[in-house]
């Protein structure tokens, strides 16, 4: 309950964020929520099936984070020389 309560206020905070970097930090939020909650179904299940899903929301919020930080800081993704 309380995990979906917080999904809502960071999708609030996502929506009305006044900056850029609130907005990542709440996507980032987002994502441990997420986390957490797979690692909560995979306890109260009694499974390891989970286990696999957590490491790759992991893997996936943190790629997101750094292109989310690069956007942030440069304003490109991706950069293109073209010398």
């Amino acid at each position: 309950m309380l995990i979906a309560v917080s999904l809502i206020l960071l999708l609030i905070r996502i929506v009305q964020g006044p900056t850029n970097a609130d907005r990542a930090v709440a996507l980032d939020a987002i994502g441990i929520n997420l986390v957490g909650l797979a690692a909560l179904l995979s306890i109260l299940l009694a499974t390891t099936k989970f286990n696999d899903v957590v490491l790759l929301i992991g893997i996936l919020l943190y790629i997101g984070t750094l292109v989310i930080a690069k956007y942030i800081e440069k304003g490109v993704i991706i950069d293109r020389d073209t010398d």
